[in-house]
């Protein structure tokens, strides 16, 4: 597939419809053992592969206008690729990472536990990122 310069509002609105969708179940599931050892353990698995999900559905965006700063974009696309292809430790190439500067904070060697929190606020900023550098 070529690279993508713009998506469309509905586009758009119906990925972040699907992440919402996928929160509401969690909750759900959550509502059904809030306090459980399983739950816990749960959580970040759930959250890594939305994360993977939220990713996948922009993953063919222009690099270019993503640009190469500490932003959502890159933290989300870094993340992704940490997890599938380093066994879910975080990793940057190609560019200078700033912790402090992004959502999560993760540097690099970090572990990548992300829980429900993170990932609200990741993908609230994700959204906003996407919003104004592709709609």
């Amino acid at each position: 597939m070529l690279a993508v310069s713009a998506y469309t509002p509905e586009y758009i609105t119906t990925c972040r419809t699907r992440i919402a969708n996928h929160i509401t179940t969690y909750h759900a599931v959550h509502a059904a053992a809030p306090n459980s050892d399983a739950m816990a353990a749960f959580e970040p698995v759930f959250f890594n592969n939305l994360l993977l999900a939220l990713e996948m559905s922009f993953v063919h965006r222009l690099r270019a206008k993503e640009k190469k700063d500490c932003n959502p974009l890159t933290e989300v696309r870094f993340l992704a690729t940490s997890l599938l292809t380093n066994d879910g430790v975080f990793t940057v190439t190609g560019m200078k990472w700033t912790p402090t500067t992004s959502t999560l904070g993760y540097t690099e060697g970090d572990p990548i536990t992300i829980r429900e929190p993170a990932f609200q606020a990741l993908a609230t900023a994700f959204f906003t990122d996407l919003t104004t550098k592709y709609a």
